[in-house]
């Protein structure tokens, strides 16, 4: 294979990853992953040691030791579009030999935990309670640009969706069996619905009204016959998260803190804090 030319593979004068900013050496295997820059503090600060402090643009990354596992947490911003930067560079990171520009004969899978906020789509989805998606569904267009394919439980799902169909063409991808089993094998599981928006997408209405105004009604509506899951919550990234790790070979969960109930209308009083404990819950079971 040719080596990958520069405007492919863009390096920064001292040779890390673009948008990262980050060198082979300063990722972990296991990465978790926030929206918010500011959270990625909130996660590290429970480290017993930090060894990588790096900022560019929304893209903050800490990495250090935590009860003798290193770990490494970095924020992606919102959305699908930072996911793809997100994973594809650290993808690269492990897989590409950044000097010659080729790709590695052996390559490297990263398990990737997401810690993000979200909201339940459901009653008995309490606020403040924690969920971790089984399945994502993407109603962005970002899986139109790579051969996706999905396997027998995703298109049973997909399937099932006939009604959204009529308007978007979503696509559905699952977590990883192996992170959800041993992170969240007692936590309410479930599908969540990964919006490329946070207003109309996720059918709220300030000024301007969404053009599927029964939308939230359809998704809460939604019976899989052949899958022991529903529809629980609203998120922007999660499908995506987990149509990359296909792609690359990677693992990915994503774990939500429920800070909104969009069926009864309720939102935390301290959001802050169910952030927090989901944080230390999931970085215990990380090191169980």
């Amino acid at each position: 294979m040719n080596p990958i030319g520069e405007s492919e593979l863009i390096l920064n004068p001292d040779g890390s990853i673009y948008h990262l900013n980050l060198l082979p050496e300063d990722i972990a295997d296991t990465i978790i992953t926030v929206g918010d820059p500011d959270r990625v503090a909130m996660v590290s600060k429970h480290f017993d040691t930090i060894e990588v402090n790096k900022h560019k643009r929304e893209f903050v990354t800490h990495t250090g030791m935590y009860k003798g596992k290193r770990l490494t947490v970095i924020s992606t911003g919102i959305g699908t579009s930072n996911i793809e930067i997100v994973y594809t560079e650290l993808d690269a990171l492990v897989n590409i030999d950044l000097e010659s520009r080729e790709v590695k004969d052996e390559p490297t899978a990263l398990n990737f935990i997401r810690i993000g906020t979200s909201g339940g789509l459901r009653k008995g989805i309490d606020v403040d309670s924690f969920v971790a998606s089984a399945f994502g569904i993407g109603l962005d267009n970002l899986m139109a640009f790579y051969d996706f394919q999905p396997n027998e439980e995703e298109e049973e799902i997909q399937d099932a969706l006939p009604e959204l169909a009529k308007y978007l063409q979503p696509y559905v991808a699952q977590a990883s069996y192996e992170l959800l089993q041993t992170i969240a094998s007692d936590v309410t599981q479930g599908i969540t619905i990964t919006s490329p928006g946070f207003y109309a997408p996720q059918s709220r209405t300030l000024r301007v009204a969404p053009m599927l105004k029964n939308k939230l009604q359809m998704l809460q509506e939604f019976e899989f016959e052949d899958s022991p899951y529903q529809i629980t919550n609203f998120e922007m990234e999660t499908a995506s998260m987990y149509a990359f790790a296909r792609l690359f070979g990677h693992h990915a969960l994503s774990m939500n803190a429920i800070i909104a109930n969009r069926v009864e209308n309720t939102f935390s009083e301290n959001p802050k804090k169910t952030v927090e404990e989901l944080i230390v819950f999931v970085l215990d079971r990380l090191c169980d």
